[in-house]
């Protein structure tokens, strides 16, 4: 599969276009007999302009929310500069249609600004499910940031197509593993409570501290304060924190477990309360950015 490098040096490609650095013209023809993905086209195979109505967006991209204000600013921009930065399409045979690999918002706005073509770049070649979603994902990343619950959908599409763990999805994206256990942490809340993140009213970092509460009527109650500004995201951690330091009843007897490194380190996890795995990795995560924190500090352990 494609590693995310080369999505990476996609996007650094782009940007040269974008600059008007452009490689040394390719003369490849196209096919001598008519084919529909011909028609429009310039006899470039991996760069060139298409009529904008053969785009289509990709129906499974893990973005779905477009600001309407953001589109109209980058449309009015287009309408005075031209299309800068060229969109990655796919060849769709089924629908005869060119299908959106990256750049869905560049082309909403191109077709806003009313132009009837669109600079591209042409994947010829097959691209698998993980391949499209991965470079989607990136996409994203490195432009405009996803909704939190867009974003954790996204890593989680990711980890049932490629049979990935966490921390997998964390290495071919080049994100901290602690935001992706806390993105994946917000699609255990309940619906309405994912609604107010979605939306806004309630932030990420509520969330997630509201995540680690096992009631549903009290992960909804705080999260209608905190949504509110009845709480503040402080108060939010200290009310949660309250709840889950409750006396537990007398057969509860926590948690105590020990990892064992090659070089013959003892890590001991314990909790007052019952965890799961999920939350001693999300703790051992923070452990070790703390730890890298001190290296980078030069925080002297002795």
């Amino acid at each position: 599969m494609a590693s995310t490098k080369n999505a990476l040096d996609e996007v650094s490609l782009n940007v040269d276009e974008s600059m008007g650095l452009r490689r040394g013209p390719h003369t490849a023809t196209l096919s001598p007999v008519s084919s529909a993905k011909d028609i429009g086209r310039r006899p470039l195979r991996t760069f060139g302009k298409v009529e904008i109505d053969r785009v289509i967006p990709d129906p499974e991209q893990p973005r779905t929310h477009f600001d309407d204000a953001d589109i109209e600013r980058l449309a009015n921009s287009i309408r005075k500069h031209g299309q800068l930065h060229p969109i990655r399409v796919r060849w769709n045979e089924s629908g005869h249609k060119w299908l959106i690999v990256s750049g869905e918002r560049r082309w909403r706005a191109t077709k806003a600004a009313g132009l009837p073509t669109i600079d591209c770049f042409f994947v010829d070649g097959k691209m698998s499910e993980p391949e499209i979603r991965e470079q989607q994902l990136v996409e994203n990343l490195l432009r405009t940031d996803l909704k939190p619950i867009e974003e954790a959908r996204a890593y989680q599409s990711l980890m049932k197509l490629c049979d990935w763990n966490g921390k997998q999805v964390a290495e071919s994206l080049n994100v901290t593993t602690s935001r992706v256990s806390r993105a994946l942490a917000l699609l255990d809340l309940p619906e309405d409570v994912q609604k107010k993140v979605e939306s806004g009213t309630l932030a990420k970092s509520s969330a997630y501290e509201i995540s680690k509460l096992s009631d549903t009527e009290a992960q909804a109650e705080i999260a209608t304060k905190a949504s509110t500004g009845e709480l503040s995201h402080a108060n939010t951690v200290k009310k949660i924190n309250e709840r889950r330091s409750k006396k537990k009843p007398a057969r509860s007897t926590g948690t105590n477990l020990s990892f064992f490194a090659e070089n013959g380190i003892k890590v001991a996890v314990a909790s007052k309360s019952k965890v799961d795995y999920h939350e001693i990795e999300l703790a051992l995560t923070d452990a070790i950015e703390e730890v890298q924190h001190r290296i980078r500090n030069n925080i002297k352990l002795f």
